[in-house]
């Protein structure tokens, strides 16, 4: 089976076979009047994925993703901080692109910004007055919906539900409520450029389709963006590109769900999101890829720290059993590699994939063999996880036994204080390497915790069964469920 995308043109799957030998990716970017949230960051791991899987697939492939530097929101922002718009742009450019560089996704070969492109923008806007799509009005210059006969066909919204809704504000002057802007005058101390229209900026859908045009030609194969996109933005979008050239614009198109709080979308409009860079302080890059890819890219996923942390562990586990071998051996072609390319192929299908992962963690545990550890980081490669040797966790145990140390002073059990130091410097004594310590060190942790439960002392041993799990190490009575047993990595 090739490769099937779903395009929400269509509303079906279909086989994704390119127009051209270099296939063309416009993802929608940013709007930067603030810093990235865990949502936005979803699109472009799905844009990551994306790209990652086509170029494995063997396709040549040119990406651009746009940032919006000027629009209401930034000149608002402008107005409440009284910085410069594009301080503020660029500020939020560079957590986002240090995102981007942290979290293992692939830099778009271009990130074009609309302030970049006002000639492109004037140059469309025009050609659509040409053509009879386009009207000038107060130095407003307005796209003229009802003369393009398609409209409403990627939101699959017709003209009669769209008037119902559709109201003109005060300041402006269209001809028709379900008309958009094109271009926006310049109101007193707004950003502005010189335009035939008089001085203004750009609207908001012109400049993706001026910007993707420009790079990818009058037609290009796929388009991605979250599904909030979808209307009116990506309907726009359509619009004025085919209105313009007369050619059909985007061949699929991809959209992902939400990142919900609460049942709620992430939106910086509402307060209702979490930073990226905060999230990035508390979870390593690959445990919130893998909370991500866990569910399908086209369905909603709800945030919640509870399931960042079923990710952890689950992502420790698979990490604890490469930290198995040394060394993997080179394989030409990796375990269960059809399944997991029908897992791709069929629409990205990021989380049958880990599945088919995890599958192979639970055989390598009871089977040992090398080249299922081997296969195993190949996928993990393709999934845009970072390629990183298992780190290992000295300081966390550490930190642990500390804490344990610690809760031992302040109730004076200083007999057991002293019996616990002698212990662990005997446990490594002689060790040369960090990777020959933890193991030691979580079993003299373990150790430590029999000896209190032996004693009958058994809110020290629970104190220890709880500090470890909060490592990712279950323990049980029997011992330890080696299934859960995980390194830690941050």
């Amino acid at each position: 089976m090739g490769l099937k995308l779903y395009n929400t043109f269509t509303r079906s799957l279909e086989e994704f076979v390119p127009q051209r030998e270099i296939v063309g990716i416009y993802s929608c970017g940013l709007t930067v009047q603030g810093a990235p949230h865990v949502g936005h960051m979803r699109a472009y791991i799905v844009r990551d994925v994306l790209v990652r899987w086509i170029e494995h697939l063997g396709y040549k492939f040119l990406s651009l993703e746009n940032f919006t530097d000027i629009d209401d929101k930034i000149i608002e922002k402008q107005l409440q901080q009284k910085r410069d718009w594009r301080v503020i742009a660029q500020e939020n450019i560079t957590k986002y692109l240090n995102a981007v560089d942290q979290l293992n996704i692939k830099r778009a070969h271009f990130y074009p910004r609309a302030s970049e492109h006002i000639e492109e923008i004037i140059h469309l806007v025009q050609e659509l007055i040409d053509k009879g799509y386009g009207y000038e009005k107060g130095g407003d210059v307005y796209f003229k919906v009802r003369k393009f006969p398609d409209y409403g066909r990627l939101s699959k919204k017709s003209i009669d539900d769209l008037v119902s809704g559709a109201r003109i504000a005060p300041t402006e002057h269209k001809e028709d409520p379900l008309d958009f802007a094109l271009w926006k005058a310049a109101k007193p101390g707004e950003p502005y450029w010189f335009s035939p229209w008089g001085k203004g900026r750009p609207g908001w859908h012109i400049e993706c389709s001026a910007m993707a045009m420009h790079y990818l030609g009058e037609s290009f194969d796929i388009h991605t963006g979250g599904e909030d996109l979808i209307f009116p933005h990506h309907e726009n979008e359509i619009a004025q590109s085919v209105a313009a050239t007369g050619q059909p614009f985007v061949r699929y198109w991809l959209h992902n769900g939400w990142v919900t709080l609460s049942g709620e979308k992430m939106a910086k409009s509402t307060g209702h999101f979490f930073l990226i860079e905060d999230l990035l302080k508390e979870y390593h890059p690959n445990v919130i890829r893998l909370y991500l890819l866990k569910t399908h890219y086209r369905n909603q996923i709800e945030f919640s720290s509870e399931r960042l942390d079923e990710a952890k562990a689950a992502y420790h586990r698979i990490l604890t059993f490469l930290s198995g071998f040394k060394v993997l051996p080179v394989i030409d072609k990796p375990l269960m590699v059809d399944e997991f390319t029908d897992a791709m192929n069929d629409d990205l299908n990021a989380p049958k994939a880990l599945g088919i992962i995890f599958d192979m963690v639970n055989k390598g545990y009871d089977q040992g063999d090398p080249q299922i550890a081997a296969s195993i980081k190949i996928f993990l490669g393709i999934l845009g996880f970072c390629d990183e040797e298992p780190a290992v966790p000295f300081s966390q145990a550490m930190d642990v036994f500390r804490e344990i140390t610690e809760r031992l002073v302040q109730e004076g059990q200083d007999e057991l204080i002293e019996d616990v130091w002698k212990k662990f410097y005997s446990t490594i004594e002689g060790m040369k390497s960090m990777e020959d310590v933890f193991p030691a060190l979580v079993g003299f942790l373990l150790d430590i915790r029999n000896q209190f439960r032996k004693n009958k002392k058994y809110e020290y041993a629970d104190f220890i069964r709880e500090k470890l799990a909060q490592q990712g190490i279950q323990i049980h009575d029997e011992g330890i469920d080696r299934s859960t047993f995980a390194l830690e990595i941050k």
